[in-house]
């Protein structure tokens, strides 16, 4: 017996139940990489001014939250997510710019930065 891949299935309902609350939380609105001895965050944030982005920096972790209220429409929006990093950053060196609805973070790495974490080998 097959299962159905139809998304109107009954045993499919339900599974997109965050998307449906935060957005589609799962595609991939950012872009994360590392050059030049830094990390650079990009995050497409349409429809958010700039002054209702909050950044935070917490011991590795970078938190990055959102709120708008459209308030001829009744509607709010809201956005969080959070980023851990595997090196040491210099967090007096991080900048964020916000333009055209894209969130830019550059994480300069500490000097003498350190790796967190241990390699996983791949078998098969």
């Amino acid at each position: 017996m097959a299962l159905p891949t139809d998304p109107t299935s009954s045993w499919m309902q339900g599974l997109d139940f965050p998307s449906r609350i935060f957005g589609d939380a799962g595609s991939t609105d950012y872009e994360l990489y590392e050059e030049d001895e830094e990390f650079v965050l990009t995050v497409e944030m349409p429809g958010f001014d700039r002054e209702e982005i909050t950044l935070a920096w917490d011991d590795g972790v970078l938190n990055i939250a959102a709120d708008h209220v459209e308030e001829d429409r009744g509607r709010k929006r809201t956005y969080h997510r959070r980023f851990r990093f595997p090196k040491d950053v210099d967090d007096d060196a991080i900048d964020a710019t916000y333009n055209n609805g894209i969130l830019e973070v550059t994480l300069p790495l500490e000097a003498e930065g350190t790796t967190h974490g241990k390699t996983i080998p791949i078998e098969g």
